[in-house]
């Protein structure tokens, strides 16, 4: 199998194959994130992609799910998507979901039409980086994107039959607008009402443009209770009528997930009761991270 550069994946894709579709981020200019700052962008060719099958078939050839890895690997065309999806089935013919990061550009480029096939073909699952429903912060962060333009694109993948994931970023608007992100995200996760919830907590890397400003003083970062407290609100005020929440984040300090809405009081009622054994000091205290976002206590 070939991997260039580090390996990223969602938590909830452990089981399944890690396929290069791509190396490195077409975007890669988020101002919060260095994953892929050192890896060139490229496409993987397709000779190496069926070189890689005949390899799992080979060694292990039950897999159910396909992970495409890169930073959005549905930044490829539809038709080479396609190509990736067809040549699964033709060696490797248990494989039932192939899915991948995206973005809410790459949707976009793709036709109503083009997006049913990639469904009917076994595409789905999309992770999505979203991070906010505050445009301010969407731009401070240069994601690309509006809200409108999400709202938007995400309804088309629910009209294509496609599941998506949509990833929160808790305290991503900084201290001082930590319940207005809340108030703002359940807003936007009740409209468009995505599989599964991802959420987990702001984490600056090292040689971002965030990163200075707030070696610089210009952003201040919730403290470790706020986050909790903001997580708490943004479970509070959703109403969606079945999605996965999933707060297992290595930076999440209360760990909880499940099924929305039926296990939503279950949740709280976890967050309320661990979040009264945490000492003050530490939840008064700004988050000290390791690899990924881990936060340290």
């Amino acid at each position: 199998m070939k991997y260039t550069g580090p390996v990223y994946r969602p938590p909830f894709e452990a089981s399944s194959l890690l396929l290069q579709a791509t190396a490195g981020c077409s975007h890669n200019r988020c101002a919060f994130c260095a994953m892929y700052r050192d890896v060139p962008f490229q496409v993987e060719d397709l000779e190496q992609i069926e070189r890689d099958f005949l390899e799992t078939r080979a060694k292990r050839p039950g897999y159910r799910r396909i992970f495409l890895l890169g930073g959005d690997a549905f930044v490829l065309s539809a038709k080479r998507l396609k190509e990736i999806a067809r040549l699964s089935k033709g060696i490797l013919p248990n494989v039932e979901t192939i899915s991948m990061y995206a973005s809410i550009q790459n949707i976009e480029t793709k036709t109503d039409e083009e997006l049913r096939e990639l469904r009917e073909l076994g595409i789905n699952n999309l992770n999505i980086g979203f991070e906010t429903a505050l445009d301010d912060v969407l731009r401070h962060f240069n994601k690309g994107f509006t809200v409108d333009e999400a709202r938007t694109q995400l309804l088309r993948l629910k009209d294509a039959g496609m599941d998506f994931s949509l990833n929160i970023i808790i305290g991503a608007a900084g201290m001082d607008r930590s319940l207005e992100n809340a108030a703002a995200n359940c807003r936007f996760l009740n409209a468009v009402e995505p599989a599964l919830i991802f959420v987990g907590t702001m984490h600056i890397e090292e040689g971002t443009p965030l990163r200075e400003e707030l070696d610089a003083g210009l952003f201040v970062e919730n403290t470790t209770g706020q986050n909790i407290l903001e997580e708490m609100e943004l479970l509070r005020g959703l109403t969606v009528s079945r999605s996965y929440f999933y707060g297992r984040h290595v930076s999440n300090v209360i760990s909880v997930h499940g099924m929305l809405p039926d296990d939503k009081d279950a949740m709280l009622r976890t967050m309320e009761t661990e979040l009264k054994e945490i000492p003050a000091d530490y939840l008064n205290a700004r988050p000290t991270r390791g690899a990924e976002g881990l936060v340290l206590i």
